[in-house]
């Protein structure tokens, strides 16, 4: 893919208008590919190996666009500072990281109106069945989460997101494989409609993709307290892996790696070798899970070092997180543009 650096001015969009910025101007690529991250929180490892470690690693593979999804957070975070300093720290993340601003567009999802554009038109043709069936709304209801509007039509602001730049490919987790097929049914609706403007995007789920295990055996999320965070400090990193639930088998007996938080975290971050290891030394006993716990600590935290690095060197650079969303966001509103023009004049507006 080549890419071209420009000196712009961008005075359209009220965020960034009178500001010079880079801006990256990409030429055509095979695969346009869509994710996007929610700053409902500090991340953790469970989003790394979820979402980030995939995304960067398919930011090679075509042309990448990565949002942050802050208008999705506001179904459930409602304190404006927190959500800002959220957003920021997503993007300061992402990029300690690896994301490459040369190689893939990162930005925030409301430096995008466009796509709430989009969703209200969608929001027009999508029958009522459809978002009664998705399984996100049941889950967050279940969880004590409020009913409100914005919950229930969360797929539609979904489809939205991965329609208005025309993409080709959406890697989601199984979890999330009903939104893209939400947003292709969405998709088609408006085409036997208005005719042929939207393109239907493919999912792509990654069977390698692991389900990362929380403090508590379940799978590790925000919702359930059970995280352990991308970049908290030594000391309370240590203390969360000290807290993995265990059972009660005696250190001398055998245990059983495959039904261990504990292992199934260190075969995140351990070669092979090392952890055909820790599997062998499950299984002969003799050593206690405090001992493992120690062990997937000093692991993790050799893992993540080059990215703690990185990290510090971008906090030098107090305009580089701000650039590189510019660049993101200019990218981002160019396509977005094209598409909803076609939509808007397919429509009648």
């Amino acid at each position: 893919m080549r890419w071209f650096v420009t000196r712009r001015t961008c005075r359209s969009h009220p965020r960034l208008g009178g500001r010079y910025f880079l801006a990256y101007r990409w030429t055509p690529s095979p695969m346009r590919i869509l994710s996007g991250i929610q700053p409902s929180g500090v991340l953790h490892i469970g989003n790394y190996f979820g979402m980030m470690q995939p995304a960067i690693a398919l930011q090679s593979q075509g042309e990448a666009f990565y949002f942050i999804a802050d208008y999705h957070a506001l179904t459930t975070l409602h304190d404006p500072l927190a959500l800002r300093e959220n957003s920021r720290r997503v993007a300061l993340d992402f990029l300690a990281c690896g994301l490459d601003p040369a190689r893939a567009a990162l930005f925030r999802q409301s430096d995008v109106p466009q796509v709430t554009e989009l969703a209200w038109i969608l929001n027009t043709v999508t029958p009522m069945g459809l978002l009664e069936r998705a399984h996100s709304y049941k889950d967050k209801i279940a969880r004590g989460l409020a009913a409100s509007a914005g919950l229930f039509t969360y797929p539609t602001l979904m489809a939205a997101d991965i329609l208005i730049y025309d993409s080709d490919v959406v890697p989601v987790g199984r979890d999330q494989k009903q939104h893209v097929e939400i947003t292709r049914d969405l998709a088609i609706k408006m085409n036997e409609t208005y005719g042929q403007i939207l393109k239907l995007p493919e999912p792509r789920i990654s069977t390698a993709t692991a389900i990362v295990p929380g403090l508590d055996g379940q799978k590790m999320s925000k919702s359930y307290g059970n995280t352990i965070d991308l970049f908290g400090s030594e000391k309370e990193t240590q203390k969360r892996v000290m807290s993995i639930t265990t059972d009660s088998t005696p250190v001398e007996a055998p245990k059983n790696p495959d039904t261990s938080s504990i292992f199934q975290l260190y075969s995140l971050f351990a070669s092979p070798n090392e952890i055909a290891e820790m599997r062998a030394d499950f299984e002969k006993g003799g050593r206690g899970y405090g001992d493992f716990k120690k062990q997937l600590f000093a692991k993790l935290w050799d893992y993540f070092a080059p990215m703690r690095k990185r990290r510090e060197e971008i906090l030098a650079q107090p305009d580089y997180i701000n650039e590189v969303l510019a660049q993101g966001a200019a990218h981002a509103n160019a396509i977005a543009d094209v598409v909803m023009t076609r939509v808007r004049q397919a429509v009648g507006l």
